[in-house]
């Protein structure tokens, strides 16, 4: 009888059933997890704001700084039996000194010193702190203010968990930004992360394929180039950058009946339009361009619908000539050129190259 009631039970309402019941868990372990972030943070930012205090309430004091993290760390983790060490404590003093401008005193005096339940409502509608606390132990140890903003702006962005936040940070995705962003725009990367509002501002050059595996040296073929970034294709559409999903790898089409082949197709959600990527594993030559701009044209006119933006072309390559690139190309045109490398970039290179770069552009508007 039992058997024969489970039978007749209709297959649509139970899927909707567990459906639904999976998606309520997932945003309540979600919410919790958020507010233990939130409170676990402000906990963190009040004892460090104390320790400040403490340590400057005088000149003799502040020589003992070590002494009083110490004493603090024993009486917190006799209370609290571990979680509370003398370099979690630093870590929550220079949280502190970092972000002190970051929280209302009316927040601080209902959180802190009132300990009110209204402090829950005042942070989840000024949201001070938006990621973990092991987010902003790595945010905290950037010196560049302009640097640690866009990270933040991005990570929170983005949704990157702590070791994505890391990869970018090792990657020098600010500086590779901004080096090919308007200068006076620079600034804007810190409170805006990066604007995505034309093709220009999905190009990267270089593109960073570190987590490939291959040696910079070593012998490789294009296919092998493709496999590897298929094989670690949510690390590559992390370096691809915000908005994209991945469509289709060797995409056939047939043209005055001869056969051609895409390497790989993604897809822009903020342009609203398709990105090809060919990959070539030696210098580029002006045929691989008039190439490029056969598929550009073909996805165009055959595979976009009107609703949708030009398609935008990208040869990932192992060497170029940028004067050939720009001789090749008109000015308008939704093709480019970029260098892929092997390796993390030495990012006290590239912030040399940014800086000059910034003093540069300062020079020629005071000019």
């Amino acid at each position: 009888m039992y058997k024969n009631e489970i039978t007749d039970i209709d297959n649509s309402s139970l899927e909707r059933l567990c459906t639904d019941s999976v998606e309520l868990v997932k945003y309540v372990r979600n919410t919790v997890a958020n507010q233990v972030n939130i409170f676990q943070t402000m906990t963190y930012y009040c004892i460090g704001k104390w320790i400040v205090e403490e340590q400057q309430r005088g000149a003799k004091r502040a020589k003992y700084g070590k002494q009083i993290l110490k004493k603090l760390s024993e009486r917190l983790n006799q209370e609290f039996s571990k979680g509370f060490s003398v370099d979690t404590l630093e870590n929550m003093r220079k949280f502190y000194l970092v972000y002190q401008d970051r929280i209302s005193e009316k927040l601080y005096q209902k959180f802190a010193v009132e300990k009110s339940e209204k402090a829950s409502r005042i942070l989840n509608e000024e949201k001070p702190f938006q990621l973990s606390w092991s987010h902003y132990v790595k945010l905290m140890r950037m010196e560049d203010e302009t640097e640690r903003q866009f990270y933040e702006t991005e990570s929170i962005k983005n949704g990157w968990s702590l070791p994505e936040l890391k990869r970018q940070f090792g990657s020098a995705l600010f500086e590779r930004i901004a080096l090919s962003t308007d200068k006076d725009q620079v600034k804007q990367l810190a409170l805006k992360g990066q604007v995505v509002n034309n093709a220009s501002n999905v190009v990267k050059d270089p593109y960073v394929l570190e987590f490939l595996g291959l040696e910079e040296k070593s012998k490789y073929s294009e296919t092998e180039l493709e496999n590897r970034i298929l094989d670690n294709l949510q690390k590559f559409l992390l370096e691809l950058g915000t908005g994209f999903t991945f469509v289709a790898r060797q995409k056939r089409f047939t043209f005055d009946e001869e056969h051609f082949r895409v390497d790989l197709v993604f897809y822009n959600r903020l342009l609203k339009c398709f990105v090809l990527f060919d990959l070539k594993i030696g210098e580029l030559k002006h045929q691989d361009l008039g190439q490029m701009q056969m598929y550009v044209n073909y996805y165009d006119r055959y595979e976009k619908t009107e609703d949708e933006n030009p398609t935008i072309g990208i040869l990932l390559c192992n060497e170029k000539k940028d004067a050939l690139v720009e001789l090749t190309l008109p000015k308008d045109s939704n093709i480019f050129a970029s260098k892929y490398q092997l390796y993390l970039p030495d990012k006290k290179i590239l912030k040399e190259k940014l800086k000059e770069w910034l003093e540069d552009a300062g020079s020629e508007l005071d000019s």
